[in-house]
């Protein structure tokens, strides 16, 4: 049995878990085909991590996150998911990457975002969502480029998923700040803690607007019934998606052997080679 981990945690919604442990499957088997032990089943709480005696620590010993074992069993924590040691395969943000974890994890690889309107290769945007008839409607710019209403932010409540999070909240401060603008176009910011849940705070009325990622936003559109009483005014600027990772210890000769598994798999339309 593997002692490995493995997670896809940022689009493991409950109605597409059989989806998402079916394109663990393929993964897995790929990365076996190449001599990788990869787990049989990916992680999807605290619980299901290895413990780590004494906690976790960075590459010059120092304590970077707590021994897994002591945290809540049945929730997941992603941030200590991504500095497990036994960390071999699992997806983030690069919001996380640039504020810290890129200094104790390897990237492999992105996943295609060609099946999303917004999405195209390994880049994505977030579509900036309002209240039905609120605004126009707007469609994804085909060069990528900002579509900011700015005259109907003015003023504004702002809900996001979290702080370090590309699609929900730095790219869009990115792109206000490149016109000229900053967050305090809107009047209040709040906290939702899931692009699910910014949708539903719009369409309650307890915010105004949500920057939502392409592919939580596709999926909204199957699963949840908020999403019908909101509607998209505008998108964030293209940029790269959320890279597949694995621990800094994970030797050199299993990452390629990973990229590998990941090119073979390139025809399918989730999975991108890295570079």
């Amino acid at each position: 049995m593997s002692e490995l981990v493995a997670a896809l945690p940022m689009y493991d919604w409950p109605e597409v878990r059989g989806e998402v442990d079916a394109q663990w499957g393929q993964l897995r088997d790929a990365f076996r085909q190449k001599g990788i032990d990869a787990p049989q089943a990916i992680a999807r709480s605290n619980g299901d991590l290895p413990p780590v005696p004494g906690g976790i620590h960075d590459a010059q010993g120092a304590l970077i996150a707590p021994d897994p074992s002591t945290l809540p069993p049945g929730e997941l924590d992603y941030h200590k998911l991504w500095l497990h040691p036994a960390l071999l395969f699992a997806q983030t943000c690069w919001g996380p990457m640039e504020l810290g974890l890129s200094s104790h994890v390897q990237v492999i690889g992105q996943p295609s975002y060609d099946a999303y309107e917004g999405g195209q290769g390994e880049l994505y945007s977030s579509a900036l969502v309002m209240r039905t008839g609120e605004g126009p409607e707007a469609r994804s710019p085909a060069d990528g480029k900002a579509l900011l209403p700015l005259d109907l932010f003015r003023g504004k409540r702002f809900t996001f998923n979290s702080l370090d999070s590309m699609s929900g909240m730095i790219g869009l401060t990115r792109d206000l700040q490149a016109a000229g603008e900053s967050l305090d176009i809107f009047s209040s910011r709040s906290e939702s803690g899931g692009h699910r849940a910014s949708i539903v705070t719009v369409a309650e009325g307890r915010a105004d607007v949500a920057a939502i990622d392409c592919e939580s936003w596709a999926l909204a559109q199957r699963f949840e019934p908020a999403a019908r009483k909101v509607a998209i005014v505008g998108w964030t600027a293209r940029r790269k998606g959320l890279p597949f990772i694995t621990a800094r210890t994970t030797p050199e000769k299993t990452v390629w052997a990973m990229r590998e598994a990941l090119a073979s798999l390139s025809e399918q339309p989730r999975i991108q080679r890295v570079g």
